[in-house]
């Protein structure tokens, strides 16, 4: 015989973990813009400061939007191409900013863009305006330079937007630094009690580019990223012949620019 008092215990425990259960989920999809963007705003009149040469771009899209570009340079007698540098979802330029000698060092200017709510950019920010800044990013090189001089270079949330660039574009080399194998797949081994793509709005699905992009692909991961898990690079390795992956043993997800390897073999990829 069933113990009544064990069965209304079990019934309130029951509904307890359910009703969290659903506090969570509406919290994670209503603030998943919070969980993946930690945008920095600037003022409008801002001034970039750099130690090395750079050109700094207000490009008025809209009446209510702006993309703010900065175009590290280098003489035009000694360049070779230009690396178009979609960066990580913290701050703005200013953080991704040292990371522009890797590049210019090797005779490559490097354009960074910031997304929509990122430093001086502003409008609306979803997936698909996400791309589409992405594609007037790339007609702003093209216009300048041809497509086997550009290489497009994604970081951590910029990977997958790299990687749609490279799909819909040509260019010289699609590089990935610390990869997700989609947006969806990074959220369900965070949240994996959750139907995590009905909720997504943001699905970024970096593998499904990998079948249209022609160039040649570099992959940069460490071993110990304990925020976009090393196997998801590894997946994305085998979805393409020939793709090359760089695995930087003990490398975490901000400090592959540290690892003597890391900058090694940038500079090989830079030499060709």
């Amino acid at each position: 015989m069933i113990n009544k008092k064990k069965l209304r215990k079990f019934w309130k425990w029951f509904k307890i973990v359910t009703l969290i259960y659903i506090i969570i989920g509406v919290a994670l999809f209503f603030l998943q813009d919070k969980f993946i963007f930690h945008p920095k705003k600037l003022p409008a009149n801002y001034q970039y400061s750099f130690n090395i040469p750079f050109r700094q771009i207000d490009l008025p899209v809209t009446a209510n939007k702006n993309l703010s570009i900065v175009q590290f340079t280098v003489a035009d007698s000694l360049r070779k191409g230009v690396v178009l540098y979609f960066h990580g979802n913290r701050e703005n330029i200013n953080r991704y900013a040292p990371f522009a000698k890797n590049f210019t060092r090797n005779n490559y200017e490097v354009w960074m863009m910031d997304y929509p709510g990122f430093g001086k950019s502003t409008g609306k920010r979803k997936e698909k305006i996400l791309y589409e800044d992405a594609l007037l990013f790339y007609k702003m090189a093209i216009s300048k330079i041809a497509a086997d001089s550009i290489i497009i270079y994604g970081k951590s949330l910029g990977t997958g937007i790299a990687a749609f660039v490279a799909s819909k574009k040509d260019c010289k080399r699609l590089v990935l630094e610390t990869p997700y194998y989609s947006m969806d797949e990074l959220a369900r081994h965070y949240f994996f009690l959750f139907p995590v793509t009905p909720m997504s709005k943001y699905s970024l699905p970096t593998y499904q580019h990998f079948e249209y992009i022609r160039a040649p692909i570099t992959i940069f991961h460490g071993t110990k990223d304990r925020v976009i898990p090393f196997k998801q690079a590894k997946r994305l390795t085998r979805l393409k012949t020939g793709t090359e992956l760089i695995t930087i043993p003990n490398g975490k997800h901000n400090n592959l620019n540290t690892f003597a390897l890391y900058q090694e073999k940038l500079n090989l990829l830079l030499q060709h």
